[in-house]
């Protein structure tokens, strides 16, 4: 029988969302530096580029004070890119919730805002949601 491992450690947890991505973040006070761990894989090793890693985590760089905390994220669904945005949504909510006085900073930026832009769907008769055939005279 499998036992559910419980932490002792009290964390807060925000939802971030982008396209079709949804990132579940858990935050937890301590440590010597920020860790990310994003799907049971450090950040470095799950986002490949250093654009996606950075947008992961700016919004614990954008807050002021000395607190580090330990971000344990589960992603799922769309690209790479999507998720990273998601993950960020997630620290900036749970953020909020930890200190009200983020808010401020966070939302000058953008962060607390959930980008609402989805692929638009394909019409029928047309290549793509707008792209038509070649228009032919003859």
């Amino acid at each position: 029988m499998a036992t559910k491992k419980e932490s002792k450690d009290k964390y807060v947890e925000g939802i971030g969302r982008r396209k079709t991505s949804t990132a579940r973040v858990r935050l937890t006070e301590g440590g010597a530096k920020h860790v990310v761990v994003v799907n049971d894989q450090k950040v470095d090793e799950y986002f490949k580029t250093d654009d996606q890693r950075k947008t992961a985590i700016e919004a614990l760089n954008k807050i002021d004070g000395a607190v580090h905390y330990q971000v344990s994220a589960k992603v799922s669904g769309g690209g790479h890119s999507s998720q990273a945005e998601a993950v960020r949504h997630g620290i900036s909510r749970a953020l909020v919730l930890i200190n009200q006085e983020s808010r401020k900073p966070l939302k000058k930026v953008g962060f607390l805002k959930r980008d609402p832009r989805i692929k638009e769907r394909k019409k029928p008769g047309l290549k793509k949601a707008r792209k038509r055939p070649a228009w032919s005279k003859r």
